[in-house]
């Protein structure tokens, strides 16, 4: 019998990465998450993608520091041979990510800096690094975002860092096109998480306003991305590529 597909996400122990994860495992992906200091949570969905029948296997691993990214592909490897018994593994989700809300005016070079060796640089340089570890044929799924597309007050650093990303991808795609990987983007909009402190889940002020702005007359759930990217995993969307794919409801039309 075949074994099964694997799926790597990064920040995958709570919020949208947990979700994608158990919809990679609805569909019989194996999955290895990351986490940055969530270590009980994250064993907590491992347990629960188990008990969906999968294998997984949880990392820890802090995606702003690249000096970290050689010991994890040494970890990744030894992981994927242990628990997977397989030398490579077919879809990176890059979704580990932090919030920041400040202002253009009083953004700290510090808050930049952060914000960037996160969202851009260190997504860049560690697919870069896992590269060797994907298989001919797989998938990269960078998770952007709404605001990369519409501008709110307080996002220029995490939205500037998203547009990069976007286009990132597309240089992805078209570089590693001879090895048959595609690489698309998936843009959530706003979902009711604790990312971001809670932002939008619980500030009911924010919330219906985005509500009110969305064609579909609600803010997002996790429910509603991790099932996207499941997809973009399947042979069915293996024709899609270099596209940046909004689930947002139709926000700021």
């Amino acid at each position: 019998m075949a074994s099964n597909k694997i799926a790597l996400i990064t920040g995958g122990s709570r919020g949208l990465g947990k979700n994608m994860a158990q919809a990679m495992a609805h569909k019989g992906i194996d999955v290895v998450i990351t986490y940055h200091s969530q270590q009980a949570e994250a064993e907590e969905v491992v347990n629960e993608l188990k008990a969906l029948g999968v294998k997984a296997a949880a990392l820890q691993l802090d995606t702003s520091n690249t000096k970290v990214f050689p010991p994890f592909v040494a970890q990744l490897k030894e992981t994927l041979s242990a628990t997977f018994g397989v030398t490579h593994f077919d879809f990176l989700v890059n979704n580990a990510g932090t919030a920041l809300y400040s202002p253009f005016e009083s953004t700290t070079e510090e808050q930049f800096d952060y914000i960037m060796n996160i969202h851009l640089k260190g997504v860049f340089f560690l697919t870069q690094q896992l590269l060797p570890l994907i298989n001919n044929g797989g998938r990269i799924i960078n998770i952007s975002s709404g605001l990369a597309r519409f501008a709110m007050v307080g996002s220029s650093a995490y939205g500037a860092m998203k547009g990069g990303i976007e286009v990132l991808t597309r240089y992805m795609a078209k570089e590693l096109g001879p090895r048959g990987i595609a690489a698309n983007v998936v843009a959530p909009g706003a979902i009711e998480t604790d990312f971001g402190g809670g932002h939008v889940r619980d500030n009911k002020e924010i919330n219906s306003q985005i509500a009110s702005n969305t064609a579909l007359g609600r803010v997002g759930l996790p429910d509603d991305i991790g099932g996207v990217v499941a997809f973009l995993c399947t042979d069915e969307a293996r024709w899609i590529n270099a596209q940046r794919i909004e689930a947002s409801g139709g926000v700021f039309l």
